[in-house]
């Protein structure tokens, strides 16, 4: 989007503002929401999403001294979780499925879930694909919830059913 004062640089700075029920919003480039005196609180503050992650990661339980432990790399980028950790940055899109195990307990610890559950965007040419794509996670979420039920309610015979089903989705998942 054009910078709506100067209408030739890209505009970096989008601000909201509701006066009397009155909503103006304004797309600016850095230059004109400098000279207008807007800038970000945030601008020169560094965000420590390394050492969040890094922290997250390393309260996760530890595999036990006896065996030897796995490093996880992404087959694509050959990034490393470790040094995904030291960075807070995924060096490609398909470092998240390689680090799905051990991403998604610090998502569940940050945001609660590691499903998520907002609106998700409609591609009209991959719509179909997009949404049988998003079936095997929510299955998976639906399984877990269940095995937590039957497990609280001493139905182990369900829940090792239940157990041998997810195993199966998590496969299909990693695989896919």
């Amino acid at each position: 989007m054009v910078c709506q004062d100067c209408k030739k640089r890209e505009s970096q700075v989008h601000l909201t503002q509701i006066v009397n029920n009155e909503k103006t919003t304004l797309s600016l480039c850095k230059e004109c929401a400098a000279a207008r005196g807007f800038h970000s609180p945030l601008e020169n503050a560094p965000f420590p999403l390394a050492e969040i992650l890094n922290g997250l990661a390393s309260n996760m339980p530890q595999v036990p001294a006896g065996e030897p432990k796995e490093q996880l790399t992404c087959s694509e980028c050959g990034l490393t979780f470790d040094e995904f950790t030291r960075s807070g940055r995924f060096a490609c899109g398909h470092c998240y499925r390689a680090f799905r195990s051990r991403v998604e307990p610090i998502m569940r610890k940050i945001h609660g879930a590691s499903l998520h559950r907002g609106r998700s965007p409609v591609y009209d040419a991959v719509k179909e694909t997009q949404s049988s794509a998003i079936v095997p996670v929510k299955e998976e979420e639906r399984l877990e919830s269940e095995l937590r039920k039957a497990i609280e309610a001493e139905d182990f015979e369900r829940a090792a059913e239940l157990r041998d089903k997810l195993k199966t989705i998590r496969e299909e998942l990693s695989a896919g």
